[in-house]
């Protein structure tokens, strides 16, 4: 895997992906024309766990309609300011159950989510699921 950053302007950047994809990073503290590295770090662990849950209810044909997974991070206070602690809300709808949503958060988080395997290094990730 590649990937690569320019510096555009003041304290904005263009992340590049091998698969020829971008994002722009602003690291202003306003944060007005992108997310900072740390909120993109943030939603890649949302989308990484996000990924694997749905894939893991579909192959227990679960009747899942819809996920959202929220995080909710506290950073050190000094630098490096590093996540010290990440909570994940996933909010499912479709009648899915309660063991089946338990077991596919569960998967994901100690065996399948790189990203949520990475930060648990250095945060403490707690979840709690709520049912639409």
């Amino acid at each position: 895997m590649i990937a690569s950053a320019e510096w555009k302007q003041g304290m904005e950047f263009e992340g590049r992906s091998e698969s020829g994809h971008s994002i722009h990073f602003d690291a202003t503290p306003e944060h007005t024309t992108g997310p900072s590295p740390m909120e993109a770090v943030l939603a890649a662990l949302c989308g990484c766990t996000s990924v694997d849950v749905v894939s893991i209810l579909k192959k227990k044909r679960e009747p899942v309609t819809g996920l959202v997974v929220s995080a909710k991070a506290e950073q050190a206070g000094e630098a490096p300011r590093v996540f010290t602690r990440i909570m994940l809300t996933y909010r499912v709808s479709g009648g899915v159950s309660q063991k089946a949503m338990e077991d596919a958060v569960t998967l994901s988080k100690t065996k399948y989510c790189s990203v949520s395997l990475m930060l648990d290094k250095a945060a403490k990730i707690d979840y709690e699921i709520e049912y639409a």
